[in-house]
């Protein structure tokens, strides 16, 4: 697992550096490193045209070190200053290397900055908070006219330890970070912003993180694969109840998610037309069908080690019988889409739960559960799924571009594993299957959903193909077993 840490906790592990070492030390690690993968982008340094982008405190400092170091090699580095109190070590050489330097501000910044082969973004760090002011703003959309945009440590304009924006932000090809990954690198809006991420070891001591990525190889020690010994009860039996007569194709995209991520049993209960799909599509799954509203029928269906609820269901009293029956038993539970819709009017539902349950809303179903602004939600995603996950006291897997998993103690994991093509009809259906198959398996929901995210994740991405193309939710659960392959391998 990747760790990734706030500004806050960087800046504390990294004063006993600065303490301690030769003053600069820590800066010169820093663009050393930066003038090195800036020099590999561009190939050729020699008649290269650089542009630096310098603004007040470490990160300023560490970009014009960088261009002193690209115009020693012979590049033509021009620096736009944004403050009067850069770094004065770092100008001092970056002036004695022979680039150009100014206060930005002027006309010519457009003509500077679409000229250059490459812009080095320092003009704020991972401290900064709150919209970029004048003339910071005005540069974002001139650098989109460079050839390569690398970021040092953070896109300015991004809150490095949230990945909020507010207002401009500039949009990296490559971001050079020091120390350790940060949050808003990998926390939507702000990862689209980063571009390729690159980590620099400078020497941090850090405690135990509160968030993490998760990689293939956590994934596949997450997912055992089945020993000699294994029965189809210790692999797992998950209780699927989604679909309605209105919505009949979720109830066959959440079975086949179960089924295809490996559990040893699915049972599906639900009303005629669905459950006769499901019978149709899959024929491993034990089908029961319900009359609508029978909560009592769902939960005797048979032995399950965990619930998966909500896709395609509806909100009508039936359906919310049905839900409360399930909440009501001593069971692990997935509670997806109209589950998660009913749920806002009935939070009292989760009070009385002896077992854990895990919510896969996207920012619309959250906003309805949590009473906010969707907008608000998907600009604030970090605070949102870990002040909900507190709140309500179950774990929030919140969908979306960088899916977040969020427990009450505010442990956080971060999916990275994705495609826009994801974003589409039933996709969340076969989320919910997968998780809800991880969670009979006995994984915490925590794992069960960072690990299920991240194998809805790369099932989308193989199923896209390269280059990519439209893909529908029915093909992700058909590459959800090449996933799990690729995951083990």
């Amino acid at each position: 697992m990747r760790p990734a840490y706030d500004a806050a906790t960087v800046r504390a592990a990294e004063q006993p550096l600065l303490d301690t070492l030769p003053a600069g030390t820590l800066m010169q690690r820093a663009a050393f490193a930066l003038a090195r993968r800036c020099a590999a982008l561009l190939g050729r340094v020699y008649g290269a045209r650089v542009v630096v982008l310098a603004g007040p405190g470490g990160n300023g400092g560490d970009a014009m070190y960088a261009g002193a170091r690209l115009a020693a090699r012979g590049a033509r580095v021009d620096a736009l200053l944004l403050s009067e109190r850069v770094h004065p070590h770092a100008l001092a050489e970056l002036r004695a290397s022979g680039a150009r330097v100014r206060p930005a501000g002027g006309d010519a910044d457009a003509a500077t900055v679409a000229a250059a082969d490459l812009v080095i973004d320092g003009m704020l760090g991972i401290g900064a908070t709150g919209p970029l002011r004048e003339p910071m703003a005005r540069l974002v959309p001139m650098c989109e006219s460079a050839g390569l945009v690398v970021a040092v440590d953070v896109p300015s304009g991004v809150n490095a330890s949230t990945g909020d924006i507010d207002g401009e932000a500039v949009t990296a090809d490559v971001t050079v970070t020091f120390g350790v990954l940060k949050p808003g690198l990998v926390v939507s809006p702000g990862a689209e912003h980063a571009g390729r991420v690159e980590v620099v070891d400078i020497g941090l001591t850090l405690p135990p993180p509160t968030m993490t990525v998760l990689d293939a190889a956590d994934v596949a020690e997450l997912v055992a694969e089945p020993d000699p010994e294994s029965d189809k009860y210790r692999r797992g039996v998950v209780g699927i109840v989604a679909g309605s007569d209105t919505y009949t194709g979720a109830a066959q995209l959440a079975v086949g998610g179960a089924l295809s991520t490996g559990v040893g049993m699915v049972r599906f209960a639900g009303v005629a037309h669905p459950a006769e799909m499901v019978r149709q599509r899959w024929p491993e799954a034990v089908v029961t069908e319900i009359d609508p509203g029978d909560g009592a029928a769902v939960i005797h269906a048979g032995r399950v080690q965990a619930w998966a609820i909500g896709s395609g269901l509806g909100t009508d009293d039936a359906a919310g019988a049905v839900i409360a029956a399930v909440l009501g038993t001593d069971v692990p539970v997935v509670l997806d889409a109209d589950a998660v819709t009913w749920l806002a009017d009935h939070r009292d539902a989760l009070a009385s739960r002896s077992a854990v349950t895990l919510l896969t809303p996207h920012a619309g179903e959250f906003a309805r559960l949590m009473d906010v602004d969707r907008g608000d939600v998907e600009a604030h995603r970090l605070h949102h799924a870990r002040q909900a996950a507190a709140h309500l006291g179950v774990t929030v897997l919140l969908k979306g571009a960088s899916t977040i998993v969020a427990d009450p103690d505010g442990t956080t994991r971060i999916n990275t594993a994705s495609t826009p093509y994801l974003a589409t009809a039933g996709s969340g259906d076969v989320l919910s299957g997968i998780c809800g198959a991880l969670l009979a398996a006995g994984l915490d929901p925590l794992d069960a959903g960072s690990a299920g995210a991240f194998i809805h994740g790369m099932a989308g991405l193989l199923a896209t193909g390269e280059p990519a193309t439209t893909v529908t939710a029915l093909e992700i659960v058909e590459a959800i077993p090449s996933a799990m392959r690729a995951i083990r391998r």
